[in-house]
C-alpha cells in the first residue's frame, strides 16, 4: 500500500488571537503539527479561518506567521498538495497564498473524492438557514467594491481596524455552544444537500466544536473543532475517518 495515504483537516487555528504572545505559541504548535503529519500525508485540507485576519494589499501582506507560511512552502514544494479554503475571517485572500506557498485556493464549497469515497468540504460559514444579517455582510465584504475600498486604507490602520472588528463583533458568532441538530445551521444544510446528492462524508469548520455526527446510513458530517482550546483535526486514512486531537508525546 501507497506509504503517503492518509488525508489530513484542519481549520480554525486563528492566526493572531487574541496577541501575538498567544498567536505564536500557537502556531508553533500548529506546525509541529504539520510536522508530524507531513511523512504520510496525500493531501492538507485547511478548512478556513487559519488566520484571524487576513487582507492582501498589492504590495503588502499582514506582518507575522512566518513559520507558518515557511511550512506550507516546505510542503508543497515536496509534492504534497495543500487545500486552502478561506474562511469568513480570512475571506480576504487573492494571489498571494497561491502564488508564493503554492497551496490550492477554495472560496466555495467544493466536492472531492478520496479512495472511492465521497467528501464535500467548506468553512461552513453562511450555509443553511438563519443569520441572515451575516449573510449580508458577508456578501458585502466578498464584493470587489468593498476590496477595493478597504485598500485605500494604509495597512497600519486597515489592519487595526479588521482586528478589533475580527475579535469584538464576529467570534462570539462562532463559538456558541452546541445547540441540537435541530437548530444547527450546518447540520440542516447537509441534511438538504443529502436530499439531491449522495457523499460520504461532509466536513466543515467554523463552529468551533469537535463533532462526528450520522446523517444517515452512508453519510457523517464532521465538524473539525479549533486550535483555539480543542486542537484537534481528521485523519481519513482511504476507509475510515477519525476525529483526533493533537498531543505532543
Amino acid at each position: 500500500m501507497n506509504q503517503k495515504k492518509k488525508i489530513y483537516f484542519a481549520s480554525d487555528v486563528h492566526l493572531g488571537l487574541p496577541d501575538y504572545e498567544q498567536s505564536l505559541e500557537r502556531e508553533k504548535l500548529f506546525v509541529r503539527w504539520l510536522d508530524s503529519i507531513k511523512s504520510d500525508a496525500k493531501e492538507i485540507i485547511l478548512l478556513g479561518d487559519i488566520f484571524d485576519f487576513w487582507f492582501e494589499y498589492k504590495r503588502a501582506i499582514p506582518r507575522g506567521f512566518s513559520r507558518f507560511l515557511g511550512k506550507l512552502c516546505e510542503i508543497t514544494d515536496s509534492g504534497i498538495p495543500v487545500h486552502f479554503f478561506t474562511g469568513n475571517h480570512d475571506m480576504w485572500v487573492f494571489d498571494y497564498l497561491p502564488k508564493e506557498t503554492g497551496v490550492v485556493l477554495h472560496k466555495k464549497p467544493t466536492v472531492k473524492e478520496f479512495f472511492g469515497k465521497k467528501f464535500y468540504l467548506a468553512h461552513g460559514d453562511g450555509l443553511g438557514p438563519g443569520d441572515r444579517s451575516y449573510k449580508l455582510l458577508k456578501k458585502i465584504f466578498a464584493s470587489k467594491v468593498s476590496q477595493w475600498l478597504f485598500a485605500r486604507f494604509h495597512p497600519n490602520l486597515g489592519i487595526r481596524i479588521a482586528n478589533l472588528w475580527s475579535t469584538h463583533s464576529r467570534y462570539s458568532r462562532e463559538t456558541r455552544p452546541f445547540e441540537g441538530e435541530d437548530k444547527e445551521w450546518l447540520i440542516l444544510y447537509s441534511k438538504k444537500v443529502l436530499e439531491k446528492e449522495h457523499f460520504d462524508f461532509m466536513v466543515y469548520g467554523h463552529r468551533h466544536y469537535a463533532l462526528d455526527l450520522k446523517l444517515s446510513d452512508s453519510c457523517r458530517y464532521i465538524n473539525l473543532g479549533d486550535w483555539l482550546s480543542h486542537f484537534t483535526y481528521a485523519e481519513f486514512d482511504g476507509e475510515e475517518l477519525y476525529l483526533k486531537k493533537f498531543t505532543e508525546k
